[in-house]
């Protein structure tokens, strides 16, 4: 109890002082705010290792690819991936809830980052056409594409069926997925304590090119991400 006071103390005070010291950032060039989205990222495994006692593992960065455009497909069990990811693939834009968007500077920060907001809780004409404009975000750039397919935070043992949105971006823009699974909600889950003395693993799972159908797609990604997470969970 005390371990989780303090780390969610220090965590999130730490947070606050980032965003803080990067709001000239706001005003800079785009690669000032990805600057500090990386110490954020850092700062959360930091805070992870040395005050829960939890070990970070990342397999498989032999599978992301400079050759080629892909976007990122990924479990989502816990705030940690949103921070960590940063670390892992350069220049990202996240697909996000609306209300994240909302939060005070942090907003502001996601703006900035050109990340892409959808309201989840409607259809609406944006909702319907976001592929266009996560093609007008990354088409001929090469800025990283992170969405999250469950559609929100799921507990370790969930396995609800993905959403189809992904393999819209798949299809529409026509580039390769790489699917990534964490199991961090068996350390960092969505309601509850953290749990000290674990080991989050991320697994960057191979790549999946351009040219099959979207429903086999999201069977495929979904498939290998839920193995991958009974493997490490």
């Amino acid at each position: 109890m005390i371990r989780n006071i303090i780390f969610l103390f220090v965590f999130y005070f730490g947070v606050i002082f980032l965003l803080i010291l990067f709001t000239p950032s706001l005003i800079l060039p785009q690669y000032v705010v990805r600057l500090g989205g990386k110490f954020l990222g850092n700062w959360a495994g930091f805070c992870l290792k040395y005050i829960m006692g939890t070990k970070i593992e990342v397999k498989g960065i032999e599978n992301i690819s400079n050759n080629q455009k892909y976007f990122v497909a990924s479990s989502h069990q816990s705030i940690f991936e949103t921070f960590f990811l940063q670390t892992i693939f350069d220049k990202p834009v996240f697909i996000l809830k609306k209300e994240l968007i909302k939060i005070p500077l942090f907003g502001l920060y996601l703006k900035k980052m050109g990340c892409i907001s959808i309201d989840r809780n409607k259809i609406s004409k944006e909702n319907l056409n976001f592929s266009d404009e996560v093609g007008k975000v990354i088409k001929n750039t090469d800025k990283i594409l992170i969405i999250f397919p469950q559609g929100t935070r799921k507990s370790f043992d969930d396995r609800s069926k993905f959403k189809k949105g992904f393999s819209r971006i798949y299809n529409d823009l026509n580039i390769a997925c790489l699917p990534v699974a964490i199991n961090s909600g068996r350390v960092w889950p969505k309601q509850g304590k953290l749990i000290p003395n674990k080991k989050i693993t991320i697994s960057i799972l191979s790549m999946v090119s351009p040219g099959i159908k979207q429903n086999e797609l999201t069977n495929q990604v979904e498939k290998n991400i839920y193995n991958e997470l009974d493997k490490i969970s």
